[in-house]
């Protein structure tokens, strides 16, 4: 072993600790090391008996390679702690954005400087078997049943679950994790920017059992060896980015899927066309305080609430009431002009 490799070698640390523990100080600890260099050793005589001048050096330049070990050693942990605080920052301003989206795609109220959004926030970046439904995750579909829907007729009224007249409210619990559960085929949760589909299937199967096919706007799901091959197949409610996309297999008895919505400022009421869907307006993303925001973001949240609200109102968004502002401005300056006609757009 050379010189170097003993310069972080731990064999010895646990005698040392010994010696630290029984001489109760740095200084006593040293008293021993050079206690037993003097008196079991010729080092203060130095090499080829040049004295103790010689021993000096060889410490001194023993200590100042220790020196330069624990600086570099502080140096780097300095680093560390300097990118694990870019990288905690980051993630802050992050959260800040995806807070910020969140909070304009619900038309959250602002109260007191805190915009309300529910009382549960959901973390569903990753479908979990506890928000299947106990009968899902008990008994998977047999192979039997392993049939894709039949597709409905276009003026089929069962394209979506019975809803709610205009006007009327609904008292119901918000959908678990801003999803739901299609009986017989699918659970599916989702945040503002991913949808996360869970299929129970036989136990034991494995990947290359599989037969799954991502499309931007369809979704196949099913059984090579078996007929019909496909558990889901339909066309999904929005796009999807195909090459974020992926999906797999857990415990052998369900398929889970990520989708990566194609327009990450919008919630999804369904996965499947002709399956039952949610209320969005009962999606409860994380609470958050709008004076946290940045000054921009903070103004691009109040705008797009502000747009949400008055869409909502059948009234004319802040750009539409910009552009018609112009309008009124140029006719006020050209009264001679006939703007009977004239449209927005």
């Amino acid at each position: 072993m050379s010189n170097s490799d003993y310069m972080n070698d731990d064999r010895f640390d646990g005698l040392y600790m010994q010696v630290a523990n029984t001489a109760k100080g740095i200084e006593p600890m040293l008293d021993t090391v050079f206690s037993f260099l003097r008196r079991k050793t010729d080092f203060f005589k130095g090499p080829s008996g040049e004295g103790t001048d010689a021993a000096v050096n060889k410490v001194n330049e023993v200590f100042q390679k220790h020196i330069r070990l624990y600086s570099e050693n502080e140096e780097k942990k300095k680093v560390e702690q300097e990118k694990k605080a870019r990288r905690k920052a980051a993630a802050e301003a992050k959260k800040k954005r995806d807070d910020a989206a969140a909070m304009a795609a619900t038309g959250a109220q602002i109260e007191d400087g805190v915009i309300e959004l529910g009382q549960d926030g959901f973390d569903t970046s990753k479908a979990d078997s506890s928000i299947l439904p106990q009968a899902v995750t008990q008994s998977p579909l047999p192979s039997s049943e392993s049939k894709s829907a039949p597709k409905p007729k276009e003026d089929d009224d069962s394209k979506s679950a019975p809803s709610k007249q205009d006007g009327e409210d609904d008292d119901g619990p918000p959908p678990l994790g801003n999803g739901g559960t299609v009986d017989g085929k699918y659970v599916w949760t989702q945040t503002l920017s991913e949808v996360n589909v869970t299929i129970p299937i036989q136990e034991n199967t494995r990947g290359r059992d599989l037969n799954v096919v991502i499309s931007k706007k369809h979704l196949k799901v099913g059984f090579k060896s078996q007929t019909p091959e496909f558990i889901v197949n339909a066309p999904l409610v929005k796009a999807v980015i195909v090459d974020d996309s992926f999906w797999t297999v857990e415990d052998g008895n369900r398929v889970v899927i990520n989708f990566q919505k194609l327009n990450q400022m919008e919630w999804w009421d369904g996965v499947c066309i002709g399956d039952p869907t949610i209320d969005v307006k009962k999606v409860q993303p994380e609470n958050s305080k709008l004076d946290e925001l940045d000054g921009e973001t903070r103004q691009t949240v109040e705008k797009m609430m502000h747009d949400q609200k008055q869409k909502a109102l059948g009234l004319p968004t802040s750009e539409e009431q910009g552009k018609y502002d112009m309008l009124e401005k140029f006719k006020k300056a050209h009264p001679e002009m006939d703007f009977s006609n004239a449209k927005m757009s």
